[in-house]
C-alpha cells in the first residue's frame, strides 16, 4: 500500500463523467478514479470546507463515527475488477468494511484520515505525469481552485 493523496476532482469531457484524482506522496504517478455526481460533490465541499445546513450522507457517518467512539484509521483502495474499483474503510478497533472509494475518500476528507492504493492499483491503473508536464498538474489545480460543487449539478 502506498499513501495518496486527492489532488481534486474534475468533470472529464466529453463525456461529462466527474473523476476524483489522487497522486501516489513523493511520486509523479496519479490516480484517476471515475466518480458519480454526488460523491463528487461531497469531495468539492470537504475539500472547500463547506459546511451544508443540514449534514449530507459523509457527514451523518462521520457524526455517527464520532459518537459511538469508533474512529476511521484509514481508507484502502485495495483492488480493481473490470474497471470497478473497490475500497475498504479501516476503523481503529481493526474492522474493515468494503465502501465504494469515492464515498471513502469523501469520508476520508471529513475525518482526516489517511488514505493508500494498493501497489497493484498503482500499476495497473495509475499515470506518471513527468516533470515537464507539471505545468498541466498546476494548471488542473488552477482549475480546481475556481470550481465550485454547484458545477456538478447538485447543490448545498
Amino acid at each position: 500500500m502506498k499513501p495518496v493523496e486527492v489532488v481534486g476532482v474534475r468533470v472529464e469531457m466529453p463525456s461529462n463523467q466527474p473523476i476524483v484524482l489522487l497522486r501516489e506522496a513523493g511520486s509523479e504517478r496519479y490516480l484517476p478514479i471515475w466518480i458519480g455526481a454526488v460523491e463528487a460533490t461531497a469531495i468539492a465541499f470537504a475539500q472547500q470546507g463547506v459546511v451544508p445546513q443540514r449534514p449530507l450522507t459523509h457527514d451523518l457517518m462521520r457524526d455517527v463515527l464520532d459518537a459511538l467512539a469508533s474512529p476511521l484509521q484509514e481508507v484502502r483502495i485495495t483492488r480493481l475488477e473490470e474497471g470497478v474499483f473497490f475500497a475498504d474503510l479501516v476503523f481503529a478497533s481493526g474492522t474493515e468494511v468494503s465502501a465504494r472509494p469515492s464515498d471513502a475518500i469523501a469520508l476520508a476528507l471529513r475525518t482526516g484520515s489517511p488514505i493508500y492504493a494498493a501497489d497493484a492499483v498503482l500499476e495497473e491503473a495509475g499515470v506518471s505525469i513527468p516533470d515537464e508536464q507539471e505545468d498541466e498538474v498546476e494548471k488542473f489545480r488552477e482549475f480546481l481552485d475556481q470550481i465550485s460543487p454547484e458545477d456538478f449539478g447538485a447543490g448545498g
